[in-house]
């Protein structure tokens, strides 16, 4: 009997679904990028714990802090109650950046590309 016991845990094992396995509502997201404002493209945007709406909007509103700063410029401001930060790489022609806003557990995480 033992080794039915032991196939039965196996078995029981074997089909088990693995923690995290499981979809979830702040399973991260790729989605589709909105049409960049200016002279330039976004390259990507995840979000994580929102929505894909929520992202773009994000992603625009970031866009329009930096612009008031100036065409090089930079967002020390929350948007729409998100904290943002920024990576750069820049040439003298273009700004590529990677820009993650976090507000708790919520996070949008855009990169684009700006010719300056």
């Amino acid at each position: 009997m033992k080794p039915f016991v032991t196939l039965a845990v196996l078995l029981a094992a074997a089909c088990a679904v693995p923690a995290g396995a499981q979809g979830s509502a702040t399973a991260a997201k790729t989605c589709h990028t909105p049409r960049y404002p200016g002279s330039g493209y976004f390259t990507s945007l995840n979000v994580k714990g929102t929505s894909c709406a929520t992202g773009k909007k994000i992603a625009l509103a970031y866009y329009h802090c930096r612009l008031r700063h100036g065409k090089k410029g930079r967002c020390a401001s929350k948007v729409l109650g998100y904290r943002c930060k920024e990576t750069r790489n820049s040439i003298p022609t273009e700004i590529d950046a990677r820009v993650t806003c976090t507000r708790g557990s919520r996070k949008v995480t855009h990169t684009y590309q700006q010719n300056t």
